[in-house]
């Protein structure tokens, strides 16, 4: 997973055609360690259809409170630079729950036409 250290990489990232996820973290919260050992899993799983994307919170607070990310890990899906559904809460996400979101994100952009 790319680690994303300023907004400009962050919204060239989410700008293309790619279906991306920014999974935000930090490097002190345990919710986020929990879903460390499975993430590389789900992103091989999801290889070719999804790319992933990191940032840490602490590290880019301005772009944080801007998309209003509180509660972490948080996830947001974006296809040409429009975000798609979002997974945002403060309780600590399972991974069955972050492939149904994930699940969720391909449903969503398939359903929306192109550029």
């Amino acid at each position: 997973m790319e680690h994303i250290k300023t907004e400009e990489a962050f919204r060239e990232r989410i700008a293309d055609g790619t279906m991306t996820v920014a999974v935000f973290k930090t490097t002190w919260c345990k919710d986020c360690h929990f879903i460390e050992p499975f993430m590389p899993d789900l992103e091989r799983d999801y290889e070719g259809r999804i790319r992933f994307i990191q940032i840490d919170r602490d590290e880019l607070p301005d772009l944080s409170l801007e998309l209003g990310i509180m509660g972490i890990p948080s996830f947001i899906a974006y296809r040409e630079g429009q975000e798609l559904v979002r997974f945002v809460s403060k309780l600590r996400k399972t991974r069955d729950e972050i492939e149904q979101f994930l699940n969720r994100a391909l449903e969503v952009a398939a359903a929306l036409p192109k550029s």
